[in-house]
């Protein structure tokens, strides 16, 4: 029994030692080092991954307009042949080269729709990243404000468990001198079990809540200073929906790619026109006999050719046809799309909203919460001491005070969260709007520089 209680005692002590370094950054003063979610955000904006992917689709997207281009534009080539040939002892070679030369001068404005097409999606991906931008910047809040939040609650059970080894010290001395009893001792025991199985999972619970912020801002977390409410919310929930529709990039996302769609229909609509285009070629051919036993040369020959080529389509089997039939119902699906972002958007700000509104009351009343346990806890100890209370008082007593500190702890990190969620929502979450210390990406710097090209094999960056 004695070596039990040693073991016991033992894993008390690494736990209280484990999470030592967790009440230095959670109860001490933040240092002028510590890092503050502006800092976080700034990183995360810079570093994070799955942003940077997103980025480099928006830069495969733009080159979809150079190519839809290149077909207003001539199309040259080369070409050359050598053939030699021996019959009945006569050799004979023949060879040529020229360049060939097409220019498309009419299709039915497919052209001009494709590339009206392509910019359109251009203009959607780039909404499109910023709405990612807004996700991973809240992301970033929310694992740093978790982080806070994970360290602060394994401080607070830690602090548990040392009450409960105290408590189970008492009940085993009262017990002893006679004025407890064996249960006193069991249920303080008991008690202190449980918070060491606590104490782990709120150990546990912060290493995965690091393991996160690592995934998403680059970096482990050192000692985070908790921040207050994001700044510039809206002033009431109305204009929250009503900024929100106007500009977060997700709705104006799907309201490009109406645009997109629409012009695909006509660009499908074109196959059904004629189609011009003219061709143009010089060349130069040679031939050279040789019989048996003697030399001629039959020549040099060069010749050019200028035309034009009138295709009308009659009939293509229907697949046209079905094309066009397709593209005007995908162009009915991006309309109907727009109303579904819309409303996912106003969902998400009356979510954020109301989140905020019952996580500021939240703090409000579990402050008063923890004040009254913490109250409760003292005289319950207090009439203990002559009797009037048993230790399963106590041990209740407590059980209250800490269920209400981890409840403030979670609620003040509710507040910060849903500020963030507010922004997010209305479409206000983005580096420049929150003055991070950042260099801005500017998807539009790549797409001026890959527009127009005619030639050339390297990316804008050099690759």
């Amino acid at each position: 029994m004695k070596q039990m209680r040693g073991h016991v005692l033992s894993i008390l002590r690494n736990g209280v030692a484990a999470v030592f370094f967790l009440s230095v950054s959670a109860y001490v003063a933040a240092p002028a080092s510590a890092e503050t979610i502006g800092g976080a955000l700034a990183k995360a904006y810079s570093y994070n991954s799955e942003l940077n992917s997103a980025r480099a689709g928006v830069r495969v997207t733009d080159e979809n307009v150079a190519i839809a281009k290149s077909a207003w534009r001539p199309t040259i080539a080369g070409s050359s042949s050598v053939d030699y040939t021996t019959q009945r002892g006569d050799r004979l070679t023949t060879g040529s080269f020229g360049v060939q030369i097409q220019q498309l001068l009419f299709d039915g404005f497919q052209t001009t729709n494709n590339v009206a097409t392509a910019e359109a999606r251009v203009r959607a991906s780039a909404e499109s990243l910023r709405n990612t931008e807004q996700n991973i910047l809240f992301n970033a809040a929310s694992s740093f404000m978790d982080v806070i939040r994970d360290r602060q609650i394994a401080v607070l059970r830690a602090r548990n468990l040392e009450f409960l080894e105290e408590q189970v010290r008492a009940a085993r001395s009262r017990f002893e001198v006679g004025e407890g009893t064996r249960t006193d001792v069991a249920q303080a025991e008991a008690s202190r079990s449980a918070a060491v199985a606590q104490l782990a999972a709120a150990r546990a619970q912060a290493v995965s809540s690091a393991a996160v912020y690592h995934q998403i801002v680059g970096e482990e977390p050192g000692k985070l200073k908790s921040p207050s409410a994001a700044k510039g919310l809206p002033k009431g929930l109305d204009s929250a929906i009503a900024g929100a529709n106007a500009e977060h990039p997700a709705i104006i996302a799907s309201e490009h790619l109406v645009d997109a769609a629409g012009f695909a229909v006509k660009a499908a609509e074109g196959s059904l026109l004629p189609q011009l285009s003219a061709n143009g070629s010089v060349s130069r051919s040679y031939r050279n006999t040789v019989p048996e036993g003697f030399l001629s040369n039959d020549g040099t020959f060069n010749s050019a050719s200028v035309g034009l080529q009138l295709t009308v389509p009659i009939y293509q089997g229907g697949r046209v046809a079905a094309q066009v039939r397709q593209s005007k119902e995908s162009l009915g699906q991006a309309r109907i799309e727009v109303d579904v972002t819309r409303d996912q958007v106003r969902a998400a700000v009356v979510s954020a909203w109301t989140q905020f509104d019952a996580a500021r009351q939240s703090v409000d009343a579990n402050r008063e919460l923890v004040s009254a346990a913490e109250l409760a806890l003292s005289g319950v100890i207090e009439e203990r001491k002559v009797g009037q209370r048993t230790t399963l008082d106590v041990l209740n007593a407590q059980s209250d005070v800490i269920t209400a500190q981890v409840n403030l702890v979670s609620s003040e990190r509710d507040v910060v969260v849903a500020s963030y969620a507010i922004l997010s929502a209305v479409g206000h979450l983005s580096a420049h709007r929150l003055g991070l210390a950042v260099a801005e990406y500017h998807p539009e710097e790549h797409y001026n520089a890959v527009k127009d090209k005619w030639i050339g094999l390297r990316t804008p960056d050099g690759r």
